[in-house]
């Protein structure tokens, strides 16, 4: 009753268009809904990759009800978007795992990839952006993915094994510099592997989850410290991925590349309740 009130008194712009006002327990409308359960994974990578770049699968481009929909989540607290956010990342950890395993799974599954434990790890925020975001956005949205991919008869887990000291805002550097904030900002957790000398520190499939794809620089520093802990990663997946362009000329070429889709994690994009009340999961 308590949220059926709120949507009298408080319905929301559309978090993905920012246009049609809806109810707070929907979050977005019935177009954005349509264009989100339309995108499918594909294969993207920044022009140069940086050196220990992971291939990585996106789950769309970063425009349109993606766009709004993560900067809603992300940048204004509506945390509730963290539920079908984290599904249609299932998606791009799914098709990362499978292209990075080379398994050949079909849309119809294969019993043999489900069992083979998928381990989630998200890049982590620093302390002052989790304060200022109401958590660690991240991990929030890699919990609900694991749920989805639990669901979908998939053996998965999240995994934290970094920590993120302060670093400069991103925006103001150039792509060498990310690279080098990034790198230099990352710490492993002692407490939270197990260092040994017979067997890699973690079995199973390591996908890194993040919110999006730039310059590749985030995703290849924590590549690179999981890897001086034995920790091989598969893949990296995202939820968007920017269009950086290379030049030839006149003519330029986005650096990402589409291929088919892979296996089918979510069937349909869940409307959520409370968008406009924080959120503890």
């Amino acid at each position: 009753m308590g949220a059926d009130l709120a949507d009298l008194v408080l319905p929301a712009a559309c978090a993905g268009c920012g246009g049609e006002r809806v109810p707070l327990r929907f979050g977005v409308c019935a177009a954005c809904v349509a264009e989100l359960e339309a995108l499918r994974p594909y294969a993207t990578a920044p022009d140069p990759p940086p050196p220990g770049m992971p291939a990585c699968t996106a789950v769309g481009p970063y425009s349109g009800a993606l766009r709004g929909a993560l900067l809603a989540y992300k940048e204004r607290g509506r945390h509730r978007l963290a539920g079908p956010l984290g599904g249609l990342l299932a998606r791009a950890v799914v098709e990362a795992a499978v292209r990075g395993s080379g398994w050949g799974v079909t849309r119809s599954g294969d019993a043999r990839a489900l069992r083979v434990p998928l381990i989630v790890v998200p890049v982590p925020s620093t302390v002052s952006a989790a304060r200022e975001r109401g958590g660690d956005h991240m991990a929030r949205l890699a919990g609900h993915a694991v749920r989805r991919l639990r669901a979908a008869g998939w053996e998965a887990a999240v995994r934290q094994p970094l920590r993120a000291l302060p670093r400069p805002d991103s925006a103001s550097l150039n792509v060498a510099a990310r690279a080098a904030a990034a790198e230099s900002s990352l710490r492993i957790r002692g407490s939270r592997i197990r260092v040994s000398r017979r067997r890699p520190t973690m079995e199973g499939t390591l996908i890194v989850v993040d919110d999006i794809v730039t310059t590749g620089a985030t995703l290849a520093a924590v590549t690179v410290r999981l890897q001086e802990v034995d920790m091989q990663v598969t893949g990296a997946a995202v939820l968007a991925a920017t269009r950086l362009r290379r030049h030839h000329g006149r003519a330029g070429r986005e650096s990402a590349l589409r291929v088919p889709p892979g296996p089918e994690v979510l069937a349909h994009v869940p409307r959520t309740r409370g968008d406009g009340r924080p959120s503890a999961g």
